[in-house]
């Protein structure tokens, strides 16, 4: 009997191994037919959800579609934890960021490979990664703002491709042999949420976005979508949860077909956001299906290849109700095994280079200096009064603020858990002489109100607790002064701002001034200004360390504040690099991704997606920070640039003491433009000087570049006119020299 089983299984073995999906000389196209030719229609409705199951009969493999990689590999254990992506943003360099996602995708690979031989791929263990999020953070009330890479859509395009390319590896972009070692996709990449979307949370399952005009479509919420199909070869586009014009994004023929697949050739998949296929017809939402069914043939039929949730598994059903051809099943099925045939999912380490990356590159050192370069590089200087900063080393510090020993709040969302995190107060007290350290106050004040947080569950960390290595009580204000007093500090560092407790996607949130993620004021929590301001007023000087996914109104802080950092959610080594910067063991270089407001009353309308009014391109009131913005100790002038064969020149000068970084931006303004528009970002380029150094910078302005809205055609084309090219350090008029060029 033995012997008869053994020839039976050698005899599948053989039959298996003959099959044309199995033959990696193969392309991948060619593979995927094959095998969709042997599959039954429900194994087709199986792979098309995000935990496709192992079928045996055929060798296929288990593959699991739902990962996260937003700043370093997410909810999959020990991983290095990278600042937040719009920590990213504000480092402006996208050479260090496709870095970080290379380092990341090594992490990715390792993870895989472990679970490869075990034999079974969770959720959190695949090889299809579920970022960049390249949503224009158009209001800063929007919790996920931390997510994304700003306002801009140049920078928010540029630092999407980079991360595309550390993620999908170089290979990703060229013209290769399909089979060669070496030439399979490092991992899958996702440009998400396909589109206009940015907030609130608490209304995306309902939300309908109609009469948008189409400049702000074409020139706001699609240029990094377009840039990352077009330049950078993303094999997944996420469409998000809303309706737009009435129809829901993953249904939307528009924006699935006319504009994805006719305009931009998109020849990836396409993903759902999780669950969001359920808000066509489930009720209370969307209201847009009757049915289930109706619903998931309404999806696939504008292209949803895969589904994140568990309701295409009633395809069979839409396919015998006549909803939806079998054939059209196919098309996305074939896309979706493409993708796994590109990344060597079917095939062995031998032919998969990628598959021999050992568990020695998680969280290694090498990595962990990658995250302190990137957390020294993303904090911005904002306010620096009569030079008060750097302090002496010799300098008798107090740390006060809830968010001094806090080891989550540098997380961030969607993150991984790393072996150390360098808080706030380590960092501090590896430099200076910490005479008192203490929480002084609350976050923010607690609601009498309730939210009962989501409907579903999106995988969020319920973990994250209030991690600190100091007394984690509060004080009344009599006596923290009366400590101060005893203690004798030269200084006060504050460490406050938000935390990702307080916002994020979909969330419980019972505070004041934030609702399920978001939040409904952009004024620093009254806690921490009340204390702040009686700190101040007690005569001692106060440097601000604003730690929080976006910006916060500051306008009172810049007046009882000396100085101000900006330092985002900085990850596992960003308190030793707040520390390094506050001591002047090196030289901030953070830039602004976002308009830092005066107030909540210079903010539009939120649920309003008009650009009329908001960032830096479009508001007419003066904000309390620009857009591009940043301090360093030392200086950099420039002169007045010049323009010829698509490249603009500026001379540059360090004309301080010290090593110098400076981010030197270049905006564009259409003289004959009679819209709204300010200046919008096209150039940009991170150059760094010795003390009283001088270089001539060439940064490239290509013809595209000097595309711009048609009003007669509805489109973004080039068009002949004049463009005032303005060179500066921030998108602040008075930072920028300009001169003036005719295009043709």
């Amino acid at each position: 009997m033995r012997t008869i089983l053994t020839t039976i299984a050698i005899a599948i073995a053989a039959t298996l191994s003959a099959q044309p999906y199995k033959d990696t000389k193969l392309t991948p196209e060619q593979r995927a037919a094959d095998l969709i030719s042997r599959l039954t229609l429900e194994e087709k409705a199986s792979l098309m959800e995000h935990n496709s199951p192992a079928i045996p009969r055929l060798d296929i493999p288990q593959f699991s579609w739902w990962n996260e990689a937003l700043h370093g590999l997410g909810r999959n254990g020990t991983a290095t934890v990278f600042p937040i992506t719009m920590a990213l943003a504000a480092t402006w360099d996208d050479t260090l960021v496709e870095d970080i996602f290379s380092a990341v995708s090594d992490e990715a690979r390792a993870k895989n490979n472990i679970a490869r031989n075990a034999s079974q791929i969770k959720q959190y263990q695949g090889l299809s990664f579920w970022t960049p999020n390249i949503n224009i953070f158009r209001d800063p009330r929007w919790g996920r703002g931390q997510e994304t890479y700003g306002e801009d859509p140049y920078l928010t395009s540029q630092m999407g491709l980079a991360v595309v390319r550390g993620l999908q590896g170089a290979q990703g972009n060229e013209n290769i042999k399909y089979g060669q070692k070496g030439k399979y996709r490092k991992l899958l990449a996702c440009a998400k949420h396909f589109a206009v979307h940015s907030g609130p949370e608490w209304s995306r399952h309902q939300a309908n976005i109609e009469q948008l005009p189409e400049r702000d479509l074409w020139e706001t919420y699609l240029p990094a979508f377009k840039a990352l199909v077009q330049e950078g070869d993303v094999r997944e586009v996420m469409c998000a949860y809303q309706r737009f014009d009435g129809q829901p994004c993953c249904g939307n023929n528009r924006l699935l077909q006319d504009i994805l697949r006719n305009q931009w050739h998109f020849t990836g998949l396409v993903t759902s956001d999780c669950w969001a296929v359920d808000d066509f017809w489930k009720p209370g939402l969307h209201g847009y299906s009757e049915t289930k069914t109706e619903a998931i043939a309404t999806a696939v039929g504008a292209g949803t290849d895969l589904e994140c949730g568990n309701t295409y598994k009633s395809l069979p059903e839409a396919v015998q109700a006549g909803l939806i051809s079998e054939e059209k099943i196919n098309q996305s099925l074939m896309r979706l095994l493409i993708a796994r045939f590109e990344l060597g999912d079917f095939d062995t380490p031998e032919q998969v280079n990628w598959q021999q990356i050992g568990p020695e590159v998680i969280a290694s050192e090498t990595h962990h200096q990658l995250a302190l370069q990137a957390a020294r590089q993303s904090v911005v200087l904002l306010q620096n009064k009569n030079r008060r900063l750097p302090l002496s080393q010799t300098t008798r510090v107090a740390v006060i603020g809830p968010n001094a020993a806090d080891s989550t709040m540098q997380w961030g969302n969607y993150n991984g858990f790393p072996k150390h995190t360098i808080t706030l107060i380590e960092g501090i007290k590896a430099k200076a002489n910490v005479v008192l350290n203490m929480r002084g106050c609350e976050l923010a004040e607690r609601s009498q109100n309730t939210f009962d947080g989501p409907a579903r569950d999106y995988g969020h960390d319920e973990t994250l607790t209030n991690n600190t290595t100091a007394n984690n009580t509060t004080n009344t204000t009599t006596d923290i002064i009366s400590q101060l007093r005893q203690a004798n500090p030269d200084v006060v560092i504050f460490a406050g701002g938000i935390s990702p407790r307080l916002e994020g996607e979909e969330m419980r949130v019972m505070y004041n001034g934030f609702r399920g993620g978001d939040r409904t004021s952009i004024e620093l929590p009254a806690p921490q200004r009340k204390l702040i301001k009686e700190i101040h007023d007690a005569g001692y000087p106060v440097i601000f360390v604003c730690c929080s996914g976006s910006a916060i109104a500051l306008e009172p802080e810049t007046t009882t504040c000396d100085a101000i950092l900006q330092a985002w959610y900085g990850g596992q080594a960003g308190g030793q690099a707040v520390a390094e910067i506050l001591f002047g063991e090196y030289n901030p270089s953070g830039k602004l991704p976002v308009t830092i407001y005066r107030s909540d009353n210079q903010l539009p309308q939120y649920e309003d997606y008009h650009m009329e009014g908001r960032t830096y391109r479009y508001m007419h009131q003066e904000p309390l920070f620009h857009f591009g913005f940043g301090l360093t100790y030392g200086n950099i002038t420039l002169d007045t640039p010049s323009y010829k064969k698509n490249k603009v020149s500026v001379k540059a000068t360090n004309t301080s003491d010290i090593t110098t970084t400076q981010v030197v931006q270049v905006y564009l303004r259409r003289t004959d433009d009679t819209s709204t528009i300010n200046r919008t970002l096209r150039a940009y380029k991170r150059i760094t000087l010795k003390p009283h150094t001088t270089t001539t910078l060439s940064i490239p302005l290509p013809s595209d570049a000097f595309e711009w809205w048609d009003e007669a055609t509805n489109t973004m084309r080039k068009q002949p006119g004049t463009f005032r090219i303005e060179v500066g350090t921030s998108s602040n008029p008075a930072d920028l020299k300009a001169i003036t060029v005719a295009v043709k």
